[in-house]
């Protein structure tokens, strides 16, 4: 047994010595994980005696640079808590910028919207949690993401739709907004991405193939037989990527091309508009 304040103490020591960044978050998230206790139930009594063997195997797992995320289960976004697991990626906050863009386009109209590479579902659910109006069918290739995604859906009380299809494979009649935060890492960078990435997140979601732009041209090659004249296609994009994606969305027909940035000042989401015909 040892109290809570030297069990944090020594916790911190592990994840500095492991050089794991935001070292002293991450002990305190994971010692509120494993004994559910708030920031304020640890402050009021910091000398309460705990098994520390769970704790210290969360730590463990931590400093071989296993996400946090992944040990807790848990990662918000969009100020709603989403399960996560190997099977998807972690959601993260850039993404909440491709969110934010398509539920402006929606503008509190009522539309049918499709998420492809939903992944763990958090923008189909985002979308649905604050468009309740929107009709919104999400797809994965990957059928264990889809089950997180359902779970999700059910967890957060949305309606939406899940496909498992290869990008539109299985995908059925027009939509008004697609969006889609696709793999668009290059084959070789993959390897630079740090540990937490390249390690544990799933492949399948972070391989864009040899130039990370294979999936920017197949979405924009075939969406124009998913959208209707006028309807949006939005893409979150890696902070390089602008100006080839947008060249991919014009040449398929693609108008009022924008790009907009993230809250580092790097690109991150293209907006394009399907040219009516």
């Amino acid at each position: 047994m040892m109290k809570l304040k030297d069990l944090l103490t020594e916790g911190r020591k592990l994840l500095e010595s492991a050089l794991i960044d935001n070292y002293e978050y991450d002990s305190a998230e994971l010692m509120e994980y494993v004994y559910n206790i708030s920031r304020m139930d640890y402050f009021m009594d910091p000398e309460k005696e705990v098994d520390e063997t769970e704790y210290l195997e969360c730590i463990h797992k931590r400093m071989n640079h296993y996400p946090l995320q992944y040990i807790t289960k848990e990662q918000w976004f969009m100020g709603i808590p989403f399960k996560v697991n190997e099977n998807v990626l972690i959601p993260r906050q850039d993404t909440e910028i491709l969110v934010e863009n398509a539920i402006m386009k929606i503008g509190g109209k009522k539309c049918r919207v499709l998420d492809l590479c939903t992944g763990s579902g958090c923008i189909a659910i985002s979308i649905s949690h604050f468009c309740p109006n929107v009709e919104i069918v999400a797809a994965d290739i990957s059928a264990k993401a889809l089950e997180v995604a359902e779970e999700n859906n059910k967890a957060n009380q949305t309606n939406v739709k899940f496909v498992e299809s290869d990008l539109f494979e299985n995908i059925e009649g027009k939509f008004d907004v697609i969006v889609s935060n696709p793999p668009y890492i290059s084959a070789e960078k993959i390897k630079e991405l740090m540990p937490e990435v390249s390690m544990y997140e799933p492949l399948i979601a972070l391989d864009g193939d040899e130039d990370g732009l294979a999936f920017y041209r197949s979405i924009c090659g075939k969406a124009g037989d998913y959208l209707s004249d006028g309807g949006y296609l939005l893409y979150e994009i890696g902070y390089s990527q602008a100006s080839d994606v947008s060249r991919i969305m014009h040449e398929n027909n693609f108008v009022d091309i924008q790009i907009v940035k993230d809250q580092a000042s790097l690109d991150r989401v293209v907006i394009g508009m399907r040219k009516e015909e």
